[in-house]
């Protein structure tokens, strides 16, 4: 009996996105699968004190000696994932199908006289055509019954069609007109067959006609003020396109093939493969490698074909090796990867990047499992103790400090085109991101595109606080300068003083980063020589060849590629720039969306939209008196002479101009109720951190 303990994943490695767990014993077999809406609370659950457990779910947990995941979009794709692995491996632990577990397939029998269609579950039958399996069952009920006006094939049990035969009068549907009534001869069986084979054809893909005609219908019964007409056939076309929606999980019947996607950053990759056969997801394997080399996705690719199908052997290659191959990238050139794949298979291989479709939606996939493979591979490094303080030792040694630094900060500049520059504080204490210290700040000492500069800033900004403190207090009180406050040097949560208000910037590092080279060191150097501090060791992260440079050094230190030393510095450095960029979108945004009224002090988004509800456009609320504006709800004397004030003092904007007809729009609401500038049309690669 195995202890749960023994395997349990580590805090906040399970994701909580929608997936499929399972449970394997000693010996590699999978004893339990099971689905969740969320991974981590549903996988927590098993891991709790045993007394509280059932009485099978403790054995189960209690048998199993590893737990492993896949993560999915959407909980349907869980259920027809999990119902895949249910019937590949058998798991002794899924007996009975709890919940109703079992999946609904619309089912058409070609093998009798008079063909039924109706919703099956279970195995396939011979002679039966399939259709699904699908996420919901009455959907697919409701598809039924509007193709039936249609394709009017009996939907009737054996037992009700025999009775109707002998007493010569059909069912309500026959009546109705959703049957053809094969029960009283109203068709042959001929014609009834031919009825049944449109409804397959039109359930196999060809639904596109019928979707347009059906909107046809809707929109002329609108036009005619036939509403109840026209919500019954809107309704009717949701359910249609419900019931025909196709999951990533399950592809065409026919389909075989290996998909792989690829996660990766400066050191290493991680590489995720679904193997489909017959349209199912069959198989999954991935791995994590280091990047040994200079070596882009494209090579990655091709490395991980080669390990992946060149160890089969002659009788298992037909088989391993599938008709379509798809990747994230093409290796260049691929004609030789594509005729080798193609000689172990003994045909044709499409090695191919999808591009639209089910496929490429399951290659979305596939890129999330690899990511949540990368990334739980980087938490598994980060949460243990003692790679951690080998990381911190190795800073130590190759930067000669006299101790490890267990708080390092690391800052990082973002702009855009010199516009809405910002700058990033990240803390990492004892090698783990401390994210209540974390801090942003808004470059205000100058304006444009100027990195060494803004870095300059930021840290004489930030040590500044640090002295004042130290020098009015002696201890780590909070004290600002007014000319050093401002509105976006804010913590998310983090520690508060005696009255309440957020510590800022209590404690020193004992490891400064910036995100740059020599420049950006050179700056930071300067800005804390000017400060006298020298207390605080500092280095830089250049993101081309991830070199480590110090103040006042010509050549970088160079720290190997496996040294867990430079993985951390890296995470640090990519945290920091996730930090910035996040913060220069929103102040963009922000930018971007404003309106006059955003800078009336002490007017909420509440009572704006009130006025402009209330007078109608910003034209005529520029015009308006300070009693009409007091006329409004919720605006005292105070507020409107605020607002009267602020809008008088600005120059109003051009007139509007329609951009189709060159009509000048005079009073368009002066398009007042949701006020957007234009935004500059800057490609991403140009944002700069």
């Amino acid at each position: 009996m195995a202890d749960p303990s023994t395997y349990r994943p580590a805090p906040g490695a399970i994701p909580t996105s929608p997936g499929v767990y399972r449970f394997r014993d000693a010996h590699g077999r999978v004893i339990y699968v099971g689905k969740a809406k969320s991974l981590r609370p549903r996988l927590s659950s098993y891991f709790q004190d045993l007394a509280g457990l059932h009485p099978r779910t403790a054995t189960m947990v209690t048998t199993a000696a590893s737990v492993e995941w896949t993560v999915v979009a959407t909980e349907v794709e869980a259920l027809q994932l999990e119902y895949s692995w249910i019937k590949e491996y058998d798991p002794r632990f899924n007996v009975k199908y709890r919940d109703d577990k079992s999946y609904p397939e619309l089912a058409v029998t070609l093998n009798e006289e008079y063909p039924r269609v109706q919703v099956m579950r279970g195995a396939h039958k011979k002679g039966v055509r399939y259709f699904g399996p699908y996420g919901h069952a009455w959907a697919i009920r409701e598809t039924v019954d509007l193709l039936l006006r249609v394709f009017p094939v009996r939907t009737c049990s054996n037992g009700v069609f025999k009775r109707a035969r002998q007493v010569g009068r059909p069912c309500l549907l026959g009546y109705i007109g959703k049957c053809a009534a094969p029960c009283v001869g109203k068709v042959t069986p001929d014609e009834h067959r031919a009825l049944a084979e449109d409804f397959c054809d039109f359930m196999a893909g060809r639904t596109g006609n019928y979707l347009r005609r059906l909107e046809d219908e809707m929109q002329e019964a609108a036009a005619e003020m036939e509403y109840e007409k026209a919500a019954r056939l809107r309704d009717d076309i949701g359910a249609l396109k419900r019931a025909m929606e196709k999951n990533a999980i399950v592809l065409a019947d026919a389909t075989d093939a290996d998909l792989l996607a690829l996660a990766e950053d400066e050191l290493e990759a991680a590489v995720q493969i679904f193997h489909v056969r017959g349209g199912r997801v069959r198989g999954q394997r991935g791995w994590v490698t280091d990047k040994v080399e200079d070596v882009d996705t494209a090579g990655l690719v091709e490395h991980a074909l080669q390990q992946l199908y060149g160890g089969a052997t002659a009788d298992e290659r037909n088989e391993s090796v599938p008709r379509e191959v798809l990747v994230p990238a093409l290796p260049d050139p691929a004609g030789p990867i594509r005729e080798w794949l193609s000689g172990l298979r003994g045909s044709q291989v499409d090695l191919r990047i999808p591009q639209r479709g089910d496929k490429k939606d399951l290659m979305a996939t596939v890129q999330r499992n690899a990511q949540q493979a990368l990334a739980l591979h980087k938490t598994k490094r980060a949460s243990d103790l003692t790679t951690r303080s080998r990381a911190l030792q190795e800073i130590a040694d190759a930067l000669e400090l006299d101790s490890v630094p267990l708080r390092i900060e690391c800052f990082d500049i973002s702009h855009l085109q010199g516009e809405d520059v910002v700058a990033s504080m990240v803390v990492f204490e004892d090698g783990l991101a401390r994210k209540s210290e974390y801090r942003r700040f808004q470059i205000k000492g100058f304006a444009g595109q100027d990195d060494v500069r803004s870095m300059h800033e930021v840290i004489s900004r930030r040590f500044r606080r640090y002295l004042q403190e130290r020098e009015q207090t002696g201890e780590w009180a909070v004290v600002e300068s007014e000319d050093d406050q401002s509105a976006d040097d804010q913590p998310a949560d983090g520690p508060r003083t005696e009255d309440g208000r957020p510590k800022r910037f209590a404690y020193p590092p004992q490891l400064l980063v910036v995100d740059g080279g020599r420049p950006q060191v050179a700056a930071a150097k300067r800005a804390l020589d000017e400060l006298g501090i020298d207390d605080v060791a500092l280095c830089g992260l250049a993101k081309r060849l991830e070199e480590v440079w110090l103040p006042g050094e010509d050549d970088p230190v160079v720290l190997p590629r496996s040294s867990e030393g430079l993985y951390l510095l890296q995470r640090v450095r990519d945290e920091a720039h996730r930090f910035a960029i996040g913060y220069q979108r929103s102040k963009r945004s922000k930018r971007l969306t404003a309106g006059e009224l955003d800078s009336v002090p002490g007017l909420g988004e509440t009572r704006r939209q009130a006025l402009l509800k209330h007078f109608g456009s910003l034209k005529r609320l520029r015009a308006a008196t300070v009693d009409e504006l007091c006329a409004v709800p919720g605006i005292g004397r105070r507020t409107a002479e605020t607002v009267a004030a602020v809008l008088s003092s600005r120059t109003p904007a051009a007139p509007a101009v329609n951009t189709a007809t060159g009509e000048i729009i005079e009073d368009g609401a002066d398009q007042a109720a949701a006020p957007v500038a234009a935004a500059p049309t800057t490609a991403p690669s140009q944002e700069t951190p």
